[in-house]
């Protein structure tokens, strides 16, 4: 369990304000922080890392204490078993990917370093050089590398921003793929709602340095239901039975929305369907498109 209990006073767009946040991490679940920039994510991903100190409060991680303002405890950064993974990857650009890779273990075990490799798909790029990565490829290194550092926690901050829709929601089913498979706990800051809904177990909705929401997905972005004349090509983020009815959650450019299925359409369809989103009155109508070849 992560307890995070911290202010610190900021300098914003609008002026100074107090970033005061209160949060527990569940082990092995993945939480959100969701909200608009200068909103203070950051800046607690890099005082749970120790690259930034806190005014006051409290960090501990699995029973072990990081950070108390009152006994006056800092663990140093290099101390602090922490996976980071920033939004540029930080990549050693002298370094190879398998050096990049063994450079992240306290104890150097190049075994290890070759099974992640594996893991990863990267054993064909283990003696290549960033420079002549492309950006997704930089994201696995990256990613592999904080693993390697067999973290308490893995802090991702906005790593997908930089690239392609197509490639984003590739390595998005990579980040939860691997953050299953290693049964990490994991703290992702990004401002795109169809990626805090797809990985996220828990969303915390920081504003102004506090914060104004903390649940799952569906309860932090879906208050009621509404309804509008649209027709879109859209794809299927999930579907859920709620009494006799089936809701789907669908992807709407940066936002979200939730329309009815009936039983035929669960029958047909399932999550990462694409899909054409219609509607003519209230009801919509929502129809697999077939698969591109």
């Amino acid at each position: 369990m992560i307890r995070i209990d911290v202010t610190k006073k900021l300098l914003g767009a609008d002026g100074p304000f107090d970033l005061s946040v209160n949060l527990e991490i569940a082990p092995e679940s993945l939480l959100t922080l969701y909200g608009k920039s200068g909103s203070g994510k950051t800046t607690l991903l890099r005082m749970l890392a120790g690259l930034e100190k806190p005014d006051k409060g409290r960090i501990e991680v699995n029973k072990s204490v990081w950070f108390d303002s009152e006994s006056g405890i800092n663990i140093p950064p290099q101390k602090r078993k922490v996976g980071l993974v920033f939004q540029d990857y930080a990549l050693f650009p002298t370094m190879t990917v398998q050096e990049n890779l063994l450079f992240a273990q306290e104890k150097k075990a190049p075994r290890d370093v070759e099974k992640m490799l594996e893991l990863t798909g990267l054993e064909s790029l283990a003696n290549r050089y960033p420079a002549t990565l492309s950006g997704g490829q930089k994201q696995r290194v990256a990613l592999a590398r904080a693993i390697l550092r067999t973290p308490d926690i893995l802090l991702l901050d906005e790593p997908l921003s930089a690239l392609d829709p197509n490639t984003r929601r590739r390595l998005q089913d990579e980040i939860l793929r691997t953050h299953r498979q290693f049964g990490l706990s994991t703290l992702l800051v990004s401002h795109d709602k169809q990626e805090v809904f797809k990985l996220s177990d828990r969303v915390a909705v920081i504003e102004k340095g506090k914060i104004s929401k903390n649940g799952t997905p569906t309860e932090v972005f879906f208050k009621q239901f509404t309804s509008n004349k649209f027709s879109f090509i859209s794809t299927i983020l999930s579907i859920r039975k709620i009494d006799a009815i089936y809701l789907a959650v669908i992807e709407t450019g940066n936002e979200l929305a939730e329309v009815v299925l009936c039983e035929n359409d669960v029958a047909t369809l399932s999550p990462g369907d694409q899909v054409l989103v219609a509607s003519k009155a209230f009801n919509p109508i929502v129809m697999k498109l077939p698969e591109e070849h």
